[in-house]
């Protein structure tokens, strides 16, 4: 049969110009109706294009090495390592020959090879696979290429991919990695637009909520849904790709030349990706925005950005809304210590590394990049320091209003467009999302804790691991312990005590820094149904031996003392297993606890509310006194902590202070555990190591005690310091002006002061006060408290005519009351305060209670300073001194050779009350600083007469207990104050004007 169209095609040329149009028509059909049907057969165009030649030189489970042009790669080329993001084929790297990425670089004289993660859904395992899986096969890469070239590697990676180079690097601290190239990779995932039609809020939600299942643990997205997701984030572009394909189908020249990255777009670039894998990246990166705050969890190890030094380049698209612009630039934030260029596109996500576009601007860009990291060549004038990048990518009225417009079609809520306006308000509103209702748990539990309930820090322990295993419990150094992890170790370490005697209701020396091991032991005492006494170190062992008695005591290896402690037996834990110990010591890692059998009557985790589970100890000397802390007092302070500062599973609390102290144990420890949160050791009390490990733990929470915060908030700034995760430092003690330093430093992060009766059950916080100074009011579930009148004669309750006593007004300084249940035994209990019948606690401490009812401790009782003037409190002296912007730390104290005046002259009527003592004081200023009179007399001015200070002493040192505490040890004790090393200022006899001392 003719074809009618090839006779068409064969007539003559010369024919009017009808039929010219009519056999043009005719021959477009032809070719229309070929592309057509070869479009509807295979899927696109044939095209007789090769792939670049490459060889796998590595096979491992998670990824294959390919090394490209391998036969035309002479030693001594510079190694480029190129990683692709999940959800995209390798072959990204390689579409076209046209477009080859490899094949441009290879040409600029660059050694290239790329890191294969193959298709997951065809993979062994490859639906299992979390993203740390990948950064330890790029790091295990490097390795690999390192080796065959005998060099370092530029290591870079596209979008995704960029973001597995950055971890990389940071997990290797830079070892082996010349310096990281990356292509629309973002790092900063809350100051940016999302690539969604989502308000910031509706999208926390909706993320917190996934990870709230299991889902992702039993599901992966598949190709086709990746594919059709990220058409959805611009269908209009896809809409018009299409149509303007459709109505190009006639003519096959305009088409091949870009077939081959149409096909790859439609068809095989797209893969699955895991289900472990999106929830590692909806958790670490999106939700927590690890990439930027720190706390990425890769293997076992802790990892910082903030780690990386070595130079960066990011190549950024100013139309990419996948890798926005503004958040692939938040690499300089996360990397302070990394010199960053740029290299500024007019590209989309794909655009930059893909086409011709790419071909011609990126990669030659790239390839000079890393010649002049070699030493071959000049930076290229389009590549420059991140500073100097004037480019104002932000949202355009286009993105705005198509973006808000959609948001509100689906009822969503536009409050994020005004939001992301300022970055840290967007931090801190994200936060308080994230927090929302998520304490309900926490204050349901608080709210039913008896003496009769079975609870404990083993307890709550053993909970977290089987709610979560493989969740982390702590961070110490680089290592990374999860719950089964800790769970097992306590487990043997409870074997450990058994097979040294140890039996419920024994009492269990404790003498350790705040490591894995000592939180370890703590719990296993507690799991065993024993009781802990947290000795302090720096005090007398035998004073503590005798005071808390206990049989044993544990140490770290380095605590040990050459003699023995008289009737004690020592042991040690941790610290690893070869070592040569003194004959007294028992080393507790030489156990085998498989060889330990269980006693019959051992079950994990007896206690009850009312059992004591641990003793810490108060005074000095023969005034060492102990202090029980019963299991529901000890979870009373943990789940109100946790609750007051809203901890969650993803937070970390980093605790500075040591466990022997009440506001680590009964807070920072506490706290963390009780909400399964993070728990973070601090290493080294030092600032840079503080500022590091922030970062390195992503904490969100610092504990701290009295001072120990001066360090942090006023020395120099730090580079990590600029992106703190920081929002709540947790504690108790804080002196005003240290506070005031805090607040200003580090805003938008504020105080949570607390405050726990020494005894009894009233726990305090200052949850939504921003008062300096103030510690709130009583943690929902705790006890009720009252401010009463104090006689100040003998520091005890004052009693009305009746017999009862009475609240103060606000402002008053009164005794704190606790009311107690009077079915529980309890030290200091006092009945029929208030009213017949009623019982209540004497706490000891002296409080105000202002108009709103917020409270704010004062002094405890015994601690106030007996003057002829009456009782003063030290407290309010130190904080008015703290006023003064050159003083770093300040003490007021009493000294022997008190008088009636400032002059030692007596009252008004020449008597002398020789019981009574002189109110001094003593400062340490700033370095550099001085105390000029006029700052010291208007200050002082400020408190009423009899708290003005007699004397003033500007001293080199104020010494600090181990929890930062100022201490008078050390300081003049008598009058006159002795001037060597010293300037002294004295009260002058009109009670208003200081006198410098000759």
């Amino acid at each position: 049969m003719v074809n009618p169209l090839n006779v068409i095609s064969s007539v003559p040329a010369r024919v009017g110009s009808g039929a010219e149009e009519v056999i043009d028509l005719a021959r477009r059909t032809d070719v229309t109706v070929r592309n057509v049907a070869e479009y509807l057969r295979y899927g696109g165009l044939q095209i007789d294009e090769e792939t670049s030649p490459f060889d796998v030189v590595a096979s491992e489970p998670v990824y294959r090495l390919r090394h490209y042009f391998a036969d035309e790669a002479p030693p001594g080329l510079p190694a480029l390592v190129l990683v692709p993001p999940l959800m995209m084929a390798t072959e990204v790297y390689d579409v076209a020959p046209a477009s080859s990425s490899v094949r441009a670089v290879h040409e600029c004289g660059i050694d290239v090879w790329v890191v294969d993660f193959g298709r997951p859904e065809h993979e062994v395992g490859g639906l299992d696979r979390t993203m740390g899986d990948h950064v330890l096969a790029v790091s295990d890469a490097v390795d690999k290429v390192r080796a065959a070239t005998g060099r370092d590697v530029v290591l870079s990676g596209y979008s995704q991919g960029g973001l597995f180079g950055y971890q990389a690097a940071a997990y290797r601290r830079g070892d082996g990695i010349d310096s990281l190239v990356t292509f629309g990779a973002p790092v900063d995932f809350q100051s940016a637009p999302l690539p969604i039609p989502m308000s910031m809020e509706s999208y926390a939600s909706v993320a917190e909520a996934l990870l709230g299942t299991k889902v992702l643990d039993h599901i992966s997205l598949p190709s086709w849904f990746n594919k059709a997701w990220t058409r959805m984030l611009d269908p209009m572009a896809t809409i018009k790709f299409k149509l303007n394909y459709y109505l190009a189908l006639s003519d096959r020249d305009k088409l091949l030349p870009g077939e081959q990255q149409r096909q790859f777009l439609e068809n095989e670039g797209w893969t699955a990706w895991s289900g472990p894998a999106i929830r590692e990246f909806l958790q670490q990166a999106l939700v927590m925005n690890r990439m930027l705050s720190g706390g990425l969890v890769i293997g076992d190890r802790t990892v910082s950005l903030a780690d990386i030094d070595c130079p960066i380049m990011i190549a950024v698209g100013e139309a990419d809304k996948e890798g926005h612009p503004l958040s692939v630039r938040g690499i300089k934030r996360a990397a302070p210590r990394a010199p960053v260029y740029e290299l500024t596109l007019r590209s989309g996500h794909f655009g930059i590394v893909a086409g011709a576009g790419a071909r011609k601007r990126t990669w030659p860009r790239v390839a000079e990049w890393i010649e002049w990291r070699a030493g071959k060549g000049d930076l290229p004038a389009a590549i420059v320091p991140s500073d100097e990048v004037t480019s104002e990518v932000a949202w355009t009225p286009g993105d705005v209003s198509n973006r808000v417009r959609t948001v509100v079609d689906l009822g969503i809520g536009t409050s994020s467009t005004v939001i992301r306006a300022a970055n840290s308000a967007l931090t801190t509103t994200q936060a308080v999302i994230r927090e929302r209702g998520s304490q309900v748990p926490l204050l349901n539990r608080l709210d039913g804790l008896q003496s009769a309930t079975e609870i404990s820090i083993g307890l709550l322990l053993d909970e977290s691991a089987k709610r979560n295993p493989d969740g982390i419990a702590l961070m110490f150094g680089d290592r990374v312990i999860r719950h089964r992890e800790l769970a097992d170790r306590i487990d043997a370490v409870v074997k450990g005590l058994i097979s040294l005697g140890v039996r419920q209701g024994d009492r269990v020396g404790v003498m350790m820094s705040a490591r894995p091991s000592s939180l370890a032991l703590v719990a296993a005492i507690s799991r065993l149904g024993a009781t802990s006494v947290l000795l302090r170190p720096e005090r007398d062992i035998e004073k503590q031996s005798t005071a808390g008695g206990f049989r044993w005591l544990i140490s770290d290896p380095e605590r040990v003392r050459a003699e023995p402690v008289p009737g004690v037996q020592w042991c040690v834990l941790g610290g690893g297993q070869n070592r040569t110990l003194a004959e007294h010591v028992i080393d507790m890692e030489q156990i085998d606890p498989d060889a330990v059998a269980a006693p019959a009557w051992y079950r994990p985790n007896p206690f009850r509310g009312s059992d004591i589970a641990f003793v810490l100890f108060t005074g000095d000397g023969a005034d060492t006194r102990t202090r029980l802390i019963t299991n529901r007092r000890w979870a009373l302070s943990a789940l109100g902590t946790a609750s007051a500062a809203a901890l969650r599973p993803e937070d970390t609390m980093y605790s500075r202070t040591p466990l022997h102290h009440p506001s680590a144990l009964l807070m920072a420890v506490g706290a963390a555990i009780a909400a399964g949160s993070r728990l973070a050791f601090a290493s080294a009390p030092d600032q840079d190591t503080f500022w590091e490990e922030v970062a390195r733990y992503g904490a969100t929470h610092v504990s701290y005690t009295w001072t120990s915060l001066r360090e942090i908030a006023s020395g120099p700034r730090h580079p990590n310091e600029r992106e703190s995760p920081i929002r709540l430092f947790v504690g108790s003690g804080m002196p005003h002006n240290l506070w005031r330093r805090v607040n200003e430093r580090f805003a938008p992060a504020r105080v949570l002061e607390f405050y726990a009766s020494p005894d009894g059950e009233a726990i305090l916080a200052n949850v939504t006060a921003t008062k300096i100074g103030s510690v709130g009011r009583p943690l929902p579930g705790t006890a009720e408290v009252r401010v009463a009148k104090l006689d100040k004669q003998t520091r005890q309750l004052a009693y009305g005519s009746d017999g009862l006593a009475r609240a103060c007004p606000p402002g008053e300084p009164g005794l704190l009351m606790a009311r107690s249940d009077p079915r529980v035994p309890s030290r200091n209990l006092v009945r029929g305060v208030f009213a017949a019948n009623d019982s209540w606690q004497l706490t000891g401490d002296v409080f105000t209670e202002d108009s709103a009812g917020d409270l704010q401790l004062i002094d405890p009782a015994d601690s106030l300073i007996e003057t002829a003037d009456g009782l003063v409190s030290p407290t309010r002296v130190q904080n008015a001194l703290g006023r003064i912007s050159s003083v770093d730390v300040a003490v007021a104290y009493g000294v022997a050779g008190g008088n009636g005046d400032a002059a030692g002259n007596g009252d008004a009527a020449g008597n002398r009350d020789d019981a009574a003592e002189l109110l001094v004081a003593a400062v340490a200023l700033f370095p550099g600083a001085t105390l000029t009179q006029w700052e010291l007399e208007s200050t002082m001015r400020r408190l009423d007469r009899n708290h003005r200070p007699h004397t003033v002493a500007v001293v080199k040192k104020i010494e600090l207990s181990t929890w930062a505490r100022p201490l008078t040890s050390g300081l003049p004790q008598e009058i006159p104050m002795p001037a060597r090393g010293t300037t002294i200022w004295r009260l002058d006899s009109d009670g208003e004007s200081y006198v410098r001392a000759r």
